[in-house]
């Protein structure tokens, strides 16, 4: 069950049914909800402000979910898909989310619900991505609508991680 550790008085709360694989650090002021898991190698860091993680949502390998000391708090919500070696640091990223391996989502910045961050895609700060749509590049912009085959992602990739989760469990 990873590295748990407390940190100025504030212990990471896990909810039930989540996996938190041997080497995912987690640290402080956490909060993650019920049927989560948090891959291996994934660090979430709130020593210098609150992270609160809804519920069926996967944080994948090497994932590094951190925020700003006294500026901006991390809040992702309910059935969101953070991809390997993903960053998601002080922002605010919506339900039914995905976040693509490897892409970096800054300070204060908004992934709306249903929305994707390609792969290697930087949102710089104050950004808003947009609801029903892929951003990517560096800086991210807005490239397409999701629609027909593509709207299944969000639920599906959320399954998917649940599955996987269940191979590990004791």
């Amino acid at each position: 069950m990873g590295i748990i550790k407390e940190c100025e008085g504030k212990m990471p709360l896990i909810g039930g049914n989540s996996f938190v694989a041997d080497n995912a650090v987690i640290v402080g002021d956490v909060i993650i909800g019920k049927d989560c898991s948090i891959w291996w190698g994934a660090i979430i860091r709130g020593d210098v402000n609150s992270i609160v993680i809804g519920d069926k949502t996967n944080i994948q390998d090497g994932a590094v979910i951190h925020c700003t000391y006294k500026k901006a708090s991390t809040s992702i919500g309910n059935s969101v898909s953070i991809g390997h070696r993903a960053i998601v640091h002080g922002c605010k990223i919506e339900d039914s989310a995905l976040v693509g391996m490897g892409a970096i989502v800054m300070d204060n910045a908004v992934v709306q619900s249903s929305s994707i961050v390609a792969a290697g895609a930087v949102v710089l700060e104050n950004t808003i991505v947009e609801s029903g749509y892929i951003y990517a590049g560096v800086p991210a912009k807005k490239v397409k609508k999701i629609e027909g085959e593509l709207l299944e992602i969000f639920e599906k990739t959320a399954k998917n991680y649940t599955l996987y989760k269940t191979w590990f469990e004791e």
